[in-house]
């Protein structure tokens, strides 16, 4: 079966005429009738018969008819469902994120400019947020110092700085230009988990600077080390990126060499240049 020869009668069909047919499918008019000639000849049938004011169906015309309008309607709804999706006007867009507070408002971003494209986001660890990524379970993902490796595209979002937390009323709560790392020396800490990216790199921070934290506690969330600071249990540490506006706690910046987190937004290479995933990307402070 010749689907060429299916759409030019069933333009034929749906216009009454050989030469808007034409104009509809943006061929020739004796292409049109060459086709639709072809057609009835390989079958044996008569579709159409031609007045001298207009195309008429037969009985076996019509019949086909319907068929093809119903096939061809649906490769239209195709056509318009993936056009829409090329000019954002729909789609469903994967994210991952080792944190809320970067992606949260470049998804308030791509909502103002692409109010059709549903989004879900996936919230983890920085293992877990690179894990999503390469198994592609993630379009995109927010990651936080992720080394380059082959088939991973990365681009720059921002950096943060290592603050530390203290109570409210602590002596360093005061403090505008922060407190020096070594300061830090001997101090009872309450810290994330060692796998954190906070934690990993305060730790290479102060062993360079041969620093030794009493570390008291080590939890599994920034929440809990809030709350523990709240409690006055010890010091924590915390991204500038992650301050929390918990009026019981303060973070003061810590002043020291190695205590900057580079954040970035990533992709699978292969995948960079699809249009949904490029849109992401440009919504980068320090995009073009």
């Amino acid at each position: 079966m010749n689907l060429f020869q299916l759409r030019a009668f069933d333009a034929v069909a749906r216009e009454g005429s050989f030469t808007r047919a034409a104009a509809r499918l943006f061929i020739s008019q004796p292409a049109v009738t060459g086709h639709i000639k072809a057609l009835e000849e390989h079958y044996q049938i008569t579709l159409l018969r031609r007045t001298a004011r207009r195309v008429e169906l037969t009985e076996e015309g019509t019949k086909l008819a319907a068929i093809t309008r119903a096939m061809f309607g649906l490769a239209e709804e195709a056509q318009v469902m993936l056009e829409a999706n090329r000019q954002l006007l729909t789609g469903r867009l994967e994210v991952a994120a080792d944190g809320p507070h970067l992606v949260m408002p470049m998804l308030a971003s791509l909502r103002a400019r692409y109010p059709g494209i549903t989004v879900n986001l996936r919230l983890g660890n920085a293992q877990e947020t690179l894990a999503a990524l390469l198994s592609e379970h993630a379009d995109v993902a927010v990651l936080t110092e992720v080394e380059p490796r082959k088939g991973l595209h990365l681009q720059a979002l921002s950096e943060s700085r290592i603050c530390a937390l203290v109570p409210e009323g602590h002596p360093w709560s005061t403090l505008r230009e922060g407190v020096a790392l070594k300061q830090l020396d001997q101090v009872i800490m309450v810290l994330r988990e060692l796998s954190s990216i906070t934690r990993r790199t305060f730790d290479a921070a102060c062993a360079q600077a041969r620093v030794s934290p009493r570390v008291l506690l080590e939890l599994d969330s920034r929440e809990a080390v809030t709350e523990a600071v709240a409690a006055e249990l010890g010091v924590g540490v915390v991204s500038s990126v992650e301050v929390s506006h918990d009026p019981r706690v303060r973070a003061v910046p810590i002043i020291g060499d190695g205590l900057l987190n580079r954040h970035m937004i990533g992709c699978m290479e292969r995948r960079r240049d699809l249009r949904l995933i490029q849109a992401f990307f440009d919504l980068a402070p320090n995009s073009a």
